[in-house]
């Protein structure tokens, strides 16, 4: 099987960094006619070392001019090894520096130093060169590092270069394989007959041919249409590979260089990030302050940013923060990303450090920040839980958190399922909800229905449309599905109560009752109205509706229509008239049951109704039919 790794050369520029590259590979990595011309790297290039094993080691050539640092950081991410190429005739410069600086911010954590050009200088001068560098390596990820003079004129070492290349990649830590796909755009071109290409390095999952992706941050939905990887065809590319990306669906002028090509659904673009932040120890600046402007960049992105020191007014070189940037245009990125600062002019780097949060909150100068290191110290579950609760009662679905942390999916899931087990996480519809968030919202319907009976106690409950707009933030079906989760609280259709609430009268409404029951067994089958009920009752008309309910729902008299009630003897002395009638005939005329009821065309027609509704009678035609089956 083959594994696939990245070596990024790094140095001052001409100290042959290039003519090192083609020296190893036999591919000259400066494909521009300019850089060919002037003899200067200036854009990223690229070639590849195969192994007899079916390793596969992509390199990415930067160039060195300071100027150009911003080419350099396009090809710094996912980068697993450096090959940091100083020329033996000048030894360090201050891109050579520079570039060690980033390297050790990104925490690259493998690399090899190239002394190039050994053969222009004689072996005490090499010597001294070598003592330089291993002094040069103190305090970084390259002490103890190989060293080794190469000459890419004589091929001096090239062989023992090419096998230190090889013991380096058979160490490093694999990336994220079976995780969201994610692939850092550095180039895009288009070529006759495919369409729009674009490259980049694969830093997390896989991708197939004829797969759907998303280009972020601009939500653009394309297709795989092919896939090659140092000009070979294939059918998948995998984390850790160089990539050319032919797409169907979208245009060269769609897409840039620091575009992100990734699984559809997963990665949400923000303009605000958390992070931790480093300033380097030698930063040429004397501090940073709150509120600065910065150039941020990741991946293969560069865009400018203000920075919010959280807890200070100002970092001084060496020390580090956390902290919040905010863009003005969106940036796609996963917590676990590491990225770099430069200064905002003069251009310097001048730091960097981690991505904790993609997608956090803004925060107002001076507020608590408490909570913020589980992003940064947090085991994969708590980094979840902490995630999951920040979201409140929105949530999150499995396939955002998976979009939200570099991790295996695998792991994010089982970290998941844990939480869930443990109750500290539970699942809503499709969404994911912290304990904390639900308890909130449960106790706050709790609250709400108990407020409501308080004050309402003739009303069955409240109507679930009024609990909902306090909720309008969360969509209906969400809504719902939190709502149904609530214990003690009981559904009638659209009305919602407490479980333990019962409909009490008072003494002034019980004798309203007396008086409302009166009136309707004396009316027999020409009932009084509410109207009319409350003025002889001498209450209010929606008072008098509200013991109208209830009396019907404890069954003491039987609604009709509207506001057309009669009390329950009389319903029965109705239904015992009925069964007479039809002892004798099969059919009833609206004027026969008018007679039988003494009542006038004003009622018959409602009672008629009523009947029909409830399957005690049959119209067919003007007549109807007995269909009553009760004793």
């Amino acid at each position: 099987m083959n594994r696939y790794v990245i070596l990024g050369t790094a140095g001052h520029i001409d100290h042959g960094k290039s003519a090192l590259v083609k020296a190893l590979t036999g591919t000259d990595p400066d494909r521009l006619k300019e850089e060919k011309a002037r003899g200067i790297t200036i854009d990223l290039g690229f070639a590849d070392l195969s192994y007899p094993d079916g390793l596969r080691v992509g390199i990415i050539d930067v160039p060195g001019h300071e100027r150009l640092v911003k080419n350099m950081l396009a090809g710094a991410s996912g980068i697993d090894i450096v090959l940091m190429v100083i020329a033996a005739d000048e030894g360090i410069m201050p891109q050579s520096r520079e570039h060690l600086a980033i390297c050790n911010l990104l925490k690259v954590k493998k690399g090899i130093i190239a002394i190039t050009k050994s053969d222009l200088v004689d072996k005490e001068w090499l010597s001294l060169v070598i003592e330089e560098v291993k002094e040069f390596a103190k305090g970084t990820f390259l002490k103890g590092a190989e060293i080794i003079a190469v000459s890419s004129k004589t091929g001096e070492n090239l062989d023992l270069l090419k096998e230190k290349i090889k013991e380096a990649a058979s160490g490093v830590e694999p990336k994220h394989e079976k995780a969201v796909f994610r692939l850092p755009v550095d180039r895009v071109f288009t070529l006759k007959g495919f369409g729009t290409v674009v490259t980049g390095t694969s830093i997390s999952g896989s991708i197939k041919t004829d797969a759907p992706v998303e280009i972020l941050p601009k939500g653009i939905a394309a297709k795989v249409r092919g896939l090659q990887s140092h000009g070979e065809a294939i059918e998948a590319a995998y984390a850790g590979q160089r990539v050319a990306v032919n797409l169907l669906g979208v245009s060269k002028d769609e897409i840039q260089r620091g575009d992100v090509l990734a699984t559809p659904g997963k990665l949400k673009s923000s303009h605000v990030v958390d992070a931790e932040i480093e300033l380097l120890k030698d930063s040429p600046l004397n501090s940073l302050k709150n509120r600065s402007l910065v150039h941020f960049h990741a991946g293969s992105s560069e865009i400018t940013g203000r920075i919010i020191i959280y807890g200070k007014d100002e970092l001084k070189p060496g020390e580090d923060a956390l902290c919040q940037f905010r863009f003005p245009k969106p940036v796609a990125l996963m917590a676990g990303d590491r990225y770099i600062i430069r200064r905002f002019s003069p251009l310097m780097t001048i730091g960097g450090g981690e991505v904790i949060d993609p997608s956090p909150r803004r925060r107002k100068k001076g507020q608590d920040i408490e909570g913020q290191s589980v992003f940064v110290e947090g085991s994969l579950s708590e980094k979840i839980a902490a995630k999951i609760r920040q979201k409140g009662l929105q949530g999150l679905s499995r396939g955002e958190l998976e979009g939200w942390i570099m991790a295996e999916l695998a792991d994010i899931n089982s970290a998941l399922d844990k939480l869930i087990s443990r109750g500290e996480i539970m699942k809503c519809e499709e969404r994911l909800i912290h304990k904390d968030a639900f308890n909130d919202f449960s106790g706050g319907i709790i609250s709400m229905l108990r407020d409501f009976h308080a004050k309402n106690p003739l009303k069955p409950g409240m109507p679930k449309e009024e609990i909902r707009s306090s909720f309008q933030a969360i969509d209906q079906r969400h809504f719902d599905g939190l709502l149904a989760k609530v214990k003690d609280i009981v559904f009638d259709k659209e009305v919602i109560k407490l479980s333990a609430f019962r409909l009490s009268l008072s003494e002034g409404n019980k004798e309203t009752r007396e008086k409302i029951l009166k009136a309707l067994d004396a009316s027999e089958f020409q009932p009084p109205t509410d109207e009319e009920l409350a003025a002889l009752a001498r209450v209010d008309k929606k008072e008098v509706a509200e013991i109208l309910k209830i009396m019907a729902k404890e069954g003491e008299i039987v609604r009709i229509k509207d506001s057309i009630y009669i009390s329950k003897p009389n319903h029965s002395k109705m239904i015992e008239r009925l069964k007479g009638f039809y002892s004798k005939k099969a059919e009833m005329t609206v004027g026969e049951f008018r007679d039988i009821l003494n009542t006038s065309r004003k009622y018959a027609l409602p009672f008629l109704e009523y009947l029909d509704g409830s399957r005690i009678t049959m119209r067919v035609g003007d007549v109807r039919k007995f269909l009553y089956k009760g004793q």
